[in-house]
């Protein structure tokens, strides 16, 4: 299988990461196709990361805020809904789903804690990487300095058009710096945000790692809602593994 990883993570002994390709298929149950299909691309990826199916936990996304602390209650077959995962738990692996949106990855080594989150336009404007950040300080005493943040490939503004109306939400919000007039046209740099907040969270810039690879302009690589409307999901996958 096809995987891109992040240098900021490979070096790490006890953690394995992934953002997954179309190589990988489709892994989101909910969009046109066999819930068997689905579910035998999550066996052959967890054979290949060695994980039990199982064990994996993610989400019901729906572009929230929302952060949900994983407890021994949630299991593959149950996801909640919400749009970020946080845990302590060994051999838990968390995903993250996308076509588009920034599949983001999270990794304390001190307090050995992982999470993950979806930001699309919507969970963005809202600040979801802030409230993880703050999630993972409040339950975990997770001190944002000491916190590795991994971004996948994304729609880039080179093909992120929107109207006025997104604009003017975004103008309102303080987030005018992220846009680029093209003609009467807007084009939106979601990950110019999201740089920007997670620097006023705390995270040191030299622990971020952004792609710069547009999922659109990669379609053949990754999937991309903006180039073929109706589309399946890659993920972002991060593992907390026993120490050695």
């Amino acid at each position: 299988m096809q995987f891109y990883h992040s240098n900021l993570l490979n070096s790490v002994i006890n953690v394995t990461h992934v953002f997954t390709t179309k190589e990988s298929g489709n892994l989101a149950f909910h969009i046109n196709e066999t819930p068997l299909a689905v579910m035998d691309n999550h066996k052959k990826l967890a054979k290949e990361l060695g994980y039990e199916k199982k064990s994996l936990i993610h989400m019901k996304q729906f572009h929230s805020s929302l952060v949900h602390i994983v407890t021994d209650a949630d299991n593959f077959t149950n996801p909640k809904e919400c749009d970020a995962l946080i845990t302590n738990k060994k051999n838990t692996p968390l995903m993250v789903m996308v076509a588009d949106c920034s599949p983001v990855l999270f990794y304390d080594p001190f307090q050995e804690v992982i999470a993950v989150a979806h930001a699309g336009r919507q969970g963005t404007f809202k600040n979801i990487v802030k409230n993880t950040i703050e999630s993972m300080h409040s339950n975990f005493n997770s001190k944002s300095e000491n916190i590795s943040v991994v971004i996948g490939a994304s729609i880039g503004e080179c093909c992120y058009e929107v109207g006025e109306e997104i604009y003017k939400e975004a103008s309102s919000l303080s987030l005018e710096y992220a846009f680029r007039k093209k003609g009467e046209k807007y084009h939106l740099n979601i990950s110019k945000i999201l740089l920007a907040q997670l620097l006023a969270s705390g995270i040191k810039e030299e622990h971020i790692d952004i792609s710069k690879e547009c999922t659109c302009c990669l379609s053949e690589t990754y999937y991309s809602y903006r180039a073929e409307s109706i589309t399946g999901r890659f993920a972002g996958v991060i593992l907390l593994k026993n120490s050695i």
